[in-house]
């Protein structure tokens, strides 16, 4: 198989059964490679038509539906100080559909009539099967988390994207290291419920969640139930400021922090599957700590709801800034919503396409090509409709965009 053959094989937008059975074949083809073609190999036994596995790095789950989607608050109950959470259900009482442990929604808000408005993500926390979805909300203060705070309460409505996210509870037989900090204990909470409520789990499972007290430290009574219903599981509670009332093997089982060093003294498996969520910090940390005790990167998951780094092989970027509007004056197009930097422009036709005007705003992109051909540039796209120019070899999942040669039909919010 010559390299062009092989390279059309991958970025074109025809994927034959035999010719990725004949690469597979091919014991020269490097891992990354190898991988991609399996990935392809895989989507075209299933049938899938949409998409390239063997370059896309998201998740192709199925979205339940598009845009926002009008849900009912059923409940509403405060888990910590800070933490208070939110019960959400149809509005004609129907089951929602169950999304996959560990996905997240995305909410949007209008804190005033005459300002645009607040979209946040926030993970699913509830039993996947529980036919409702549950978030849990850290008051920071500002206009997305003190709005749902201090406003909404049981009967409020609210508008909700499907769940969505690749941070998702793998299926296996190593055992589970569930390691959270904060408000990081929500898609793990969800993690736990899946695997307490399967008949058919035999995994070991650690939980390790790291607070600052038993003030700070959300849904403590709904873990140690569910721990309960697992065979083999470790439960330990790290705090890293006790209040005075707080009683050691009680409340908590360790004062200080959550490190590597504890996972080793505890006998924690170094094969096991990692799951990371809690703040940069937090995740720096263990991330730093699992690497140098030589885990496995792909046994390490993370979830981060800021913006992630940017990729762009062969440039040389540009001094790092924080996310802001395009300089000089605003356009007239529609907006766009970068979801993880919090800013929402107005489209200029002078940009080419989302990929510049992200560029333009500083908001951390990943991109190799510009012609939709790679599928590195692949984001969310919660909300709105595309143009694409020109049109990819491969159109990308449903859910997602390829930013580096779309433009904006209508208002829309990517997962940036």
């Amino acid at each position: 198989m010559t390299v062009a053959e092989i390279n059309a094989l991958l970025y074109s937008g025809r994927h034959r059964i035999e010719s990725l059975q004949r690469a597979l074949r091919i014991p020269a083809l490097s891992l990354g490679w190898r991988g991609s073609m399996r990935a392809l190999l895989e989507a075209a036994e299933r049938g899938e038509q949409v998409g390239n596995a063997g370059l896309s790095s998201t998740l192709v789950a199925p979205l339940f539906w598009r845009g926002f989607r009008s849900l009912k608050v059923v409940s509403s109950s405060e888990e910590s100080i800070d933490i208070r959470s939110f019960e959400l259900a149809a509005l004609d009482g129907s089951p929602l559909p169950p999304p996959l442990p560990g996905q997240h929604i995305v909410v949007r808000v209008r804190p005033s009539l005459d300002s645009p408005p607040v979209v946040r993500n926030y993970s699913l926390c509830g039993s996947p099967t529980a036919g409702t979805y549950t978030i849990a909300v850290k008051n920071e203060g500002g206009p997305g988390s003190g709005f749902l705070h201090e406003r909404i309460r049981a009967g409020a409505v609210l508008e909700v994207s499907a769940p969505r996210g690749s941070f998702t509870l793998a299926s296996g037989t190593a055992p589970v290291v569930l390691l959270s900090a904060g408000i990081g204990i929500t898609p793990l909470l969800a993690m736990l419920r899946a695997a307490a409520s399967d008949d058919g789990w035999s995994r070991e499972v650690w939980w390790f969640h790291s607070a600052r007290d038993k003030a700070h430290h959300a849904f403590a009574m709904q873990v140690r139930a569910l721990i309960t219903a697992l065979k083999r599981v470790h439960l330990c509670n790290i705090y890293s400021r006790p209040g005075a009332d707080d009683q050691p093997d009680i409340n908590y089982d360790i004062q200080g922090h959550l490190t590597v060093a504890l996972l080793q003294q505890m006998g924690v498996p170094r094969n096991a599957d990692f799951y990371l969520c809690g703040p940069s910090s937090f995740l720096a940390d263990l991330m730093g700590g699992l690497k140098a005790w030589q885990v496995d990167e792909s046994r390490i998951r993370t979830e981060v709801f800021g913006a992630c780094g940017s990729f762009t092989p062969g440039t040389v970027s540009a001094a790092s800034q924080a996310p802001h509007l395009p300089a000089g004056p605003q356009g007239t197009g529609p907006r766009v919503t970068f979801l993880r930097s919090r800013i929402a422009p107005r489209w200029d036709t002078h940009f080419r396409s989302l990929l510049e005007l992200a560029e333009m705003c500083s908001v951390p992109v990943r991109w190799s090509c510009r012609s939709g051909v790679c599928h590195t540039c692949e984001s969310g796209l919660i909300d709105g409709r595309l143009r694409y120019s020109p049109e990819p070899l491969d159109p990308p999942p449903e859910g997602t965009a390829l930013i580096c040669c779309a433009t904006p039909l209508s208002d829309i919010t990517l997962d940036l």
